[in-house]
């Protein structure tokens, strides 16, 4: 199937819409400018999508979870770091290394 084809409906069909007179006019279509200055000027609606409303619940679910997860470890993250000269006994690089 060649595309290019000129005996193909595709280009002939193609060809044909390339000879078409453009008679669309310049000038918008009747009322537009009237619908345009309605909507502008309309109040604002306050209807929330449904998506909207649960995404607004979503997101102070996770919040409260980032809360909480900071509040339970909090112990762990206030904890003192160890010195440098203070060994590790939790790294299994070391451990192999030493052996």
């Amino acid at each position: 199937m060649n595309l290019n084809d000129p005996r193909h409906p595709w280009s002939r069909l193609t060809a044909a819409a390339r000879r078409a007179p453009d008679d669309r006019g310049d000038t918008a279509p009747y009322g537009f400018s009237t619908r345009v200055a309605a909507l502008a000027l309309a109040p604002e609606r306050n209807v929330a999508s449904l998506f909207e409303r649960f995404a607004f619940r979503a997101l102070g679910v996770a919040c409260l979870l980032a809360l909480l997860s900071v509040a339970v470890n909090y112990s762990i993250l206030t904890k003192p770091t160890l010195a440098e000269d203070e060994p590790t006994t939790d790294d299994p690089v070391a451990a192999l290394l030493d052996a």
